[in-house]
């Protein structure tokens, strides 16, 4: 496999563990979850060893994932973050935008971040994101600590490869009714 120097593979472990928990719902006829692909354009490709070398980016993205579980519109970006401090640069303006239009249009829209140092998972409500973003946007922190996080809302990998986040969509349905 090609070796790729870009930041671009920073949450490949956790899109991988994301990838195949939505193989497994969609087996399961649980979910049915996409991978959104980011539209690049090839600008050098190595022809002997068949991978990119250069590309840019076509347009803006929306999230990583998007799709419906048990009829419920959801859509969610994964992040990788090593420290225990996640830097809100790693979402985007049109991240939120589209997140939180997803919302007003009845879907649930929500981060999955893998503390990969910790081997731990959180699942961000897009109302938690939301206070983060608009508390930097106000002059604060453009960051937020582990610490700052709801307790309630880390999962355990089951399996060792399993991201059980149906169970916090559940969660997050409940706090809405």
């Amino acid at each position: 496999m090609a070796t790729w120097n870009s930041r671009g593979l920073r949450g490949s472990t956790l899109e991988d563990l994301v990838n195949r928990t939505n193989e497994r719902y969609g087996e399961l006829g649980l979910a049915l979850i996409q991978k959104i692909p980011t539209p690049i354009t090839p600008v050098r490709i190595d022809k002997e060893h068949r991978h990119i070398t250069l590309a840019y980016f076509d347009k803006i993205s929306t999230v990583d994932y998007i799709g419906a579980v048990q009829g419920i519109p959801v859509c969610f970006d994964a992040k990788e973050c090593s420290a225990d401090t996640f830097p809100l640069q790693n979402v985007h303006e049109h991240q939120m935008d589209f997140m939180e239009k997803f919302e007003k249009q009845g879907g649930i829209s929500f981060l999955l971040i893998y503390y990969s140092t910790r081997n731990e998972l959180y699942y961000m409500r897009f109302e938690q994101i939301k206070k983060f973003w608009d508390r930097a946007a106000q002059g604060g922190r453009k960051s937020f600590r582990l610490e700052e996080l709801e307790p309630g809302w880390f999962m355990e990998l089951k399996n060792g490869c399993f991201v059980p986040y149906l169970d916090c969509i559940q969660k997050d349905l409940d706090l809405r009714d």
